[in-house]
């Protein structure tokens, strides 16, 4: 290898580094976007994007994701991205739900744009991952942008975190992401198909004069949560148990003493009976569980009570 081909691998690995550790969504944007400028890549060559990135990016590192990826590519269900080929989809909502999917779709092969009112992942809130869901995002390669995802008993991460893995990997498997713009509603065929440049079904959107307004897609799926803006469909409310979730946050100094405070994932009544009726006869309070949470700028605690009625 040439003087030259070193550069080029070390700025290569360098970047991508960058993009890998990115904290933000708008610092993510920026870093995916110095990437393909960089090495020369079309965010928008969904079909062949994640296979030229692998063969720019050669670091170990890189490697040992290229390695998680494709494995979970090599799963007979996707037909080596065959299985959805020629199909163009829309997701609204950037959430873990929406970006997950776009994901799979991706897997699968077909085209997918992703639009997100939004610039900012700012919900702390904490997620407590199922096992299945955990071996799941590991197969994606989550531990390789978050190297604290699920470490030992850990079993919880915020929402603003899984939302930036699936983000990064969304975007390395040629997921085209659109922020800072809002789904209004769907726009049907023409009637008129043989006088029109377009055919299909389209959105609107805001700002509209956004090029994705010309985007004809075959596939919509409202990822939007509680708003879900999507009209015509039915929907069923499933309302659980009433439970009162209280959250403090603290500053992390990360203090010798602080460091030492361990993360729990959640302690359940059901678990340490004695321990939350101790507490319960000493505060007055029913508490149903808690978790602690450790980040680099604050120290999370979360209990859930529940009200008197259902005091047990």
């Amino acid at each position: 290898m040439g003087e030259n081909d070193d550069e080029k691998y070390n700025q290569a690995g360098q970047v991508f580094e960058n993009f890998v550790q990115a904290s933000t969504c708008k610092g993510t944007i920026q870093a995916f976007n110095i990437l393909t400028r960089q090495l020369d890549l079309d965010p928008l060559d969904n079909r062949n994007f994640y296979t030229k990135l692998k063969s720019r990016v050669t670091t170990w590192k890189a490697k040992a994701l290229w390695n998680k990826l494709d494995k979970r590519a090599s799963h007979k269900e996707y037909k080596r991205g065959k299985s959805c080929m020629n199909t163009k989809c829309l997701i609204i909502g950037g959430g873990p739900c929406g970006l997950r999917t776009a994901i799979e779709l991706a897997l699968l092969g077909a085209k997918v744009v992703v639009v997100e009112k939004r610039d900012t992942f700012s919900r702390n809130n904490v997620l407590h991952l199922w096992p299945f869901t955990i071996h799941d995002l590991r197969g994606l390669g989550a531990k390789k942008f978050y190297g604290k995802f699920c470490a030992g008993s850990i079993d919880h991460i915020s929402i603003r975190q899984l939302q930036l893995i699936l983000f990064k990997v969304a975007l390395i498997l040629g997921v085209e992401i659109h922020v800072n713009l809002e789904f209004v509603k769907v726009l049907e065929p023409p009637e008129d198909q043989e006088n029109q440049s377009i055919t299909g079904w389209r959105a609107e959107f805001l700002p509209m004069d956004h090029p994705l307004s010309e985007y004809e897609f075959d596939v919509i799926i409202g990822a939007d949560g509680r708003r879900n803006t999507l009209e015509g469909f039915r929907r069923k409310e499933f309302r659980g148990k009433l439970a009162i979730a209280i959250t403090a946050n603290f500053i992390n100094r990360n203090t010798t003493a602080e460091a030492k405070v361990e993360e729990i994932s959640g302690v359940a009544f059901i678990f340490n009976q004695k321990f939350f009726q101790d507490l319960k006869e000493e505060t007055g309070g029913c508490i149903h569980n808690f978790s602690t949470t450790k980040y680099k700028r604050q120290q999370r605690r979360s209990l859930c009570a529940r009200p008197p009625s259902c005091c047990w």
